[in-house]
């Protein structure tokens, strides 16, 4: 049944908790990569050693899988473009593909094992699929969203629905508890869910902008649990608290009410030792413009621990109060150990599109190298009240750049130059550091923008170097308000929307560069170990390429000191010594790789794999729908 979530005490919490290892997660096979984190943590390690900085530039293509060729959806539009990571259990390689399959391939050859293929020319979370062991009776199963707002369970073994899930194998998640205005509005699940013992948890889509009935309203972006052998509803985490919740206050009025956004459409991660969920949500709707909703707006922009097992709230940490820039706290909350003043401490890393790192104690939800609440500019828009104050933290410094203005646009090819002198110029456009307010009938633009930063992908751990790394975009983006009929502020204008600060025939940024770039933080320090330019610009001439390159998808590391990730929209897929941060492999892809890669071992042998389709958020060309998969010889 549906639990309501009432506060917690976190004194209460953090006596109950002492007792646990500093950190301890559920057992992984060394050779498999068994979930999106490849760990409930988040950390994207794995213990593999065979390849090496000195033999990673002996990798060759192991196998090719493509996943567009002979489907039934393969003429048909896409639901976005795959940002799959796929899974390896034992010698199984478990795939979603955009065009309504899954599939179970030969972990060493890519040879079909089997092939589910949705109902209703229905597609799957663009971003896989999560894994199951199973019990008695009950077996192993692989758990994804779709796109009509499904939760499906299929037979990890032979492909077929598991017919004692739900109805027939699918749950609907388009209840009338989050379907609050109205059951025909848009509702999808974005991103695989978390399982944790025999819990299916489940973030939720609600659509992002006005919402479904002007304003903010639309569907709730409440996170669920279900039993992954029934499909029953266990427990319900109000992501916009309700009257009697801690956090309603932070509403203003009755703006809580069919409150849409609030919601986690990227990665959640789990201490299974302490039974902790961790739950990093978005920006409430509309994501441009607050003048309806007062108040911080909790738990928008915020990372959320609760109890696994019971959806009970036991910390919160804001990143963004009333978030009016769509500085979604999107990427997963990584889980690692701080060792600072003799002690180990229990942490977690939040980093968003604003750039901004913060390290916390996953058990209190305090700071570890503290934060700031530093003041940002009001808005001039009338009726928004913008917070006086944003956190920043006192240590690391911006992963990202995070001011920009007519000094610092990009220099270089001259003919780009010229373009974006002349697009600032002849739009008059204001250019600021990040929390700079939106205006009315004006183009605002600060650095970060809501694709710079770091996006939903978040980072990769290494335990025995003690290095957090992130791959960031150097990324603006125009934004505009404008009265509508209504009276409403809605962020509209040629320049506005999804529009990047960029040349939009040639996908060329007009901020300084570097316009991607990987970062390593030393998490016992709070300092940059490192940052290298990542990725390069084809179209430039000789000597002026080396200029890092925007994409999606995150880094992986191994233990033999390797960093692997695709990522920038050059379509290269790389390696990275992680204690220097030198490329030193590098090889190019058929289309631009939006995923995090994986690595995993069969018969002793270890393979390096990427998805690799192009398209998506950062405008790369569709070139390929295709598994790469890499072997030394």
């Amino acid at each position: 049944m549906s639990v309501t979530v009432t506060r917690a005490l976190l004194a209460g919490a953090a006596v109950c908790l002492a007792a646990q290892p500093v950190f301890a997660q559920e057992s992984v096979s060394r050779t498999d990569w068994p979930s999106v984190g490849r760990d409930l943590g988040g950390q994207r390690h794995s213990p593999l050693t065979q390849v090496t900085p000195a033999n990673v530039g002996q990798l060759r293509e192991a196998w090719t899988y493509h996943m567009k060729a002979g489907t039934p959806m393969a003429s048909s539009s896409r639901w976005l473009l795959a940002e799959t990571t796929p899974l390896v259990i034992g010698a199984t390689m478990y795939l979603t593909s955009p065009y309504g399959r899954i599939v179970a391939l030969e972990a060493a050859t890519g040879a079909e094992k089997w092939v589910f293929e949705l109902p209703d020319q229905d597609t799957a979370s663009l971003r896989g699929a999560s894994y199951w062991p199973g019990e008695k009776g009950h077996p192993a199963a692989l758990f994804f969203g779709t796109r009509n707002g499904k939760l499906i369970s299929v037979d990890a073994a032979t492909g077929t629905l598991n017919k004692r899930f739900g109805k027939g194998g699918i749950v609907d998640l388009r209840t009338p508890e989050v379907m609050t205005t109205g059951m025909d509005k848009s509702y999808i699940l974005p991103s695989p869910p978390i399982i944790y013992r025999n819990l299916v948890i489940t973030g939720a889509g609600p659509g992002e902008g006005p919402g479904g009935d002007g304003g903010g309203r639309g569907p709730a972006g409440d996170t669920r649990a279900w039993d992954a052998r029934t499909g029953k509803l266990v427990w319900t985490f109000h992501s916009v608290p309700r009257p009697g919740e801690f956090g309603h206050d932070t509403w203003g009025g009755d703006s809580w009410k069919d409150r849409s956004g609030v919601n986690v459409w990227g990665y959640m991660t789990i201490d299974a030792a302490r039974g902790l969920l961790y739950m990093p949500f978005g920006a409430p709707n509309n994501d441009r413009i607050g003048t309806d909703r007062p108040g911080n707006n909790l738990f928008s922009s915020s990372v959320v621990a609760v109890d696994a097992a019971t959806g009970k709230y036991r910390w919160h940490f804001q990143a963004t109060h009333h978030d009016v820039w769509d500085m979604d706290t999107q990427s997963p909350p990584t889980l690692i150990d701080v060792r600072r003043g003799g002690k180990v401490i229990p942490a977690l890393v939040t980093v968003n599109k604003n750039s901004l790192m913060f390290v916390l104690d996953r058990v209190t939800g305090k700071p570890i190298f503290g934060v700031e609440e530093r003041p940002v500019p009001p808005s001039s828009v009338p009726g928004e009240q913008l917070s006086p104050t944003q956190p920043f933290p006192v240590a690391p410094e911006p992963l990202a750049q995070t001011t920009l203005s007519r000094d610092n646009l990009y220099k270089g090819v001259s003919e780009h130059q010229s373009f974006c002198e002349r697009l600032v110029d002849d739009n008059n456009m204001k250019l600021g550091p990040v929390y700079t307010p939106l205006e009315v009938d004006r183009y605002t633009v600060s650095l970060p923008g809501t694709q710079g930063g770091v996006n939903y992908y978040g980072g990769t751990f290494d335990p025995k170097l003690g290095l957090f790394i992130a791959n960031v975009n150097n990324l603006a983006q125009p934004m505009r308000l404008v009265k509508g009929p209504d009276g409403a502020y809605v962020n509209s204008g040629p320049l506005a929307g999804t529009v990047r600060f960029w040349n939009p025939e040639t996908h060329l940024p007009c901020g300084p560069t570097p316009w991607g770039q990987l970062v390593a933080v030393d998490v016992n320090t709070g300092k940059i170990a490192w940052r290298t330019t990542l990725g390069v610009t084809d179209s430039f001439p000789a000597g002026q390429q080396n200029t890092g390159r925007p994409g999606l998808g995150g880094a992986i590391t191994t233990d033999s000191g390797l960093t692997f990730i695709g990522a920038t929209d050059d379509a290269r897929f790389r390696a990275f010594d992680t204690r220097t941060g030198k490329e030193i492999w590098t090889y190019k892809l058929p289309a631009a790789a939006q995923a995090t890669p994986i690595t995993y071992s069969v018969g002793g042998k270890q393979y390096i794999a990427i998805v690799a389709t192009g398209g998506g958020l950062i405008g790369a060309k569709a070139a390929s729908d295709s598994v790469v998969v890499f072997s030394l010889p």
